[in-house]
């Protein structure tokens, strides 16, 4: 509170960390999320002859991987955590407990980094080209949803994760975290109408 007035704070970006593990994801055939659409420009997934059970395996370990990527306070890691080779300072796994998964994707990191950086870089670029846009979609927002209710909006935080995802749309990733098509972030009456409801649930 500031003042006695609530505060909000809404982070945007397309994280690099975010993208490896969503590229990760798609490239070693693992379903979870099962809402969230696939990305865009990234291989299909390599053929392996994993077992039922290592597979299961793997999609437990990067379940946990994603969670401790996208919300690192709300999931920290009972264990130290560990750099992996290759991936630069974008993928960090515990030193145990993670071998099917650090296994799996050593020969991904090159492609990885590279599909992150891209991407991010693609990100900052066109959020450079409309200053003040950003702010003004989430206030508009809120206005909105102060006037449908008839007080001010409560005190939230929210992160947007900005990705080239295969189709539009916004989906919650974590408790205070949602993912939103790039192109629907660019279509600023369909990202208004479609970041309403998150308002909504939050403030």
């Amino acid at each position: 509170m500031t003042g006695g007035r609530p505060e909000w704070v809404i982070r945007e970006d397309a994280a690099q960390s975010v993208l490896v593990a969503l590229y990760l994801r798609q490239v070693l055939g693992i379903r979870s999320p099962e809402e969230l659409p696939a990305l865009r420009r990234v291989p299909p997934p390599w053929v392996d002859e994993r077992t039922d059970a290592t597979q299961a395996q793997l999609e437990r370990e990067w379940r946990e991987y994603w969670a401790m990527t996208v919300e690192p306070q709300a999931h920290p890691s009972p264990v130290p955590l560990e750099l992996i080779d290759g991936f630069e300072t974008l993928v960090t796994l515990p030193v145990e407990g993670s071998e099917t998964l650090r296994a799996a994707i050593r020969a991904h990191a090159d492609d990885a980094v590279d599909f992150a950086r891209l991407a991010h870089d693609r990100y900052s670029r066109e959020a450079a080209a409309r200053p003040g846009v950003s702010y003004r979609a989430y206030a508009s927002a809120i206005a909105a949803h102060e006037r449908t209710v008839g007080r001010r909006a409560h005190s939230f935080e929210l992160n947007v994760q900005v990705l080239p995802l295969a189709q539009r749309g916004v989906w919650w990733i974590g408790s205070l975290t949602v993912a939103v098509t790039d192109g629907l972030r660019g279509d600023v009456a369909a990202f208004d109408a479609a970041i309403h409801p998150i308002i909504a649930e939050l403030a």
